[in-house]
């Protein structure tokens, strides 16, 4: 009678253990992947769809796929990973990667790998009641991938507390950070990222109409906008304790060229 009530936590810690491994392994490979694409990419034809925002023509063609300033650190961070079966693609063999936000309403991605070269061949972005936001995929694909050069620059320190000092009462959507800043036209842009959506927070001289995917908020004589694939709520949400705007704060993280100096 105890031997048995001591194997079955045991067996259930070790189940437990599996998943976990399991689990993490998902996005190890994933993030692999990912890493390996900053290098290598394939080439090709390739549908590109965009449906969100929407666009008179959504789908066109091109010789690779949209590069997406994938993030694997804040991934590994902010999403559930899962990898799957799934059919060939452009004549390749590939794993499936389903990409599920662990907080918030952010968008979910599945990301199609090859199995040889390991780099994506395709990816989906649905919003989170599943409508298609954006699909990209190769048809048919080149005998060997090309070389590329897609570096990612490192969030800058600081970068996160100094918008929080420019925008205080800023709510940042669940699961997104600042990783960068640059002027744009007599504002500032900022952009938010969980890892892979991304989020414009724009400082601006003008307010900007509302849409989906939009929310614009004046605060003195600034206006604040937040722009992305995120539901009203959240984004109006994120706006709404802003109580001043101080530019200044962000000088020091933008480039000589941003900067206009």
């Amino acid at each position: 009678m105890v031997r048995g009530l001591v194997r079955r936590p045991v067996l259930l810690a070790a189940l437990l253990w599996a998943g976990g491994v399991a689990q993490a392994s998902d996005t190890d490979d994933l993030l692999a992947a990912l890493q390996q694409a900053q290098t290598l990419a394939a080439r090709g034809t390739a549908e590109v769809s965009v449906f969100f925002p929407p666009r008179s023509v959504p789908t066109r063609q091109t010789n690779a796929l949209p590069v997406v300033p994938f993030r694997p650190a804040l991934i590994a961070a902010h999403f559930t990973v899962k990898r799957s079966e799934a059919p060939s693609l452009a004549g390749r063999d590939v794993t499936r990667f389903d990409l599920t936000p662990k907080v918030g309403q952010a968008a979910r991605w599945t990301i199609w790998v090859d199995r040889t070269w390991n780099v994506p061949l395709a990816f989906e972005e649905r919003m989170p009641d599943g409508t298609l936001a954006r699909r990209a995929v190769f048809t048919s694909v080149r005998a060997q991938p090309a070389r590329v050069q897609r570096p990612l620059l490192p969030v800058p320190a600081g970068l996160r507390a100094a918008v929080l000092t420019a925008l205080p009462g800023v709510r940042f959507p669940p699961g997104f950070t600042p990783t960068a800043v640059k002027t744009r036209g007599n504002g500032l842009e900022i952009t938010l990222s969980d890892g892979i959506n991304v989020l414009a927070l724009v400082i601006a001289p003008r307010g900007v109409r509302a849409a989906p995917g939009v929310a614009s908020r004046r605060v003195g004589n600034r206006f604040v906008w937040l722009v992305g694939n995120l539901p009203d709520a959240p984004l109006r949400s994120a706006l709404a304790g802003i109580q001043t705007v101080d530019e200044g704060e962000l000088g020091t993280f933008l480039t000589a060229g941003d900067s206009n100096t």
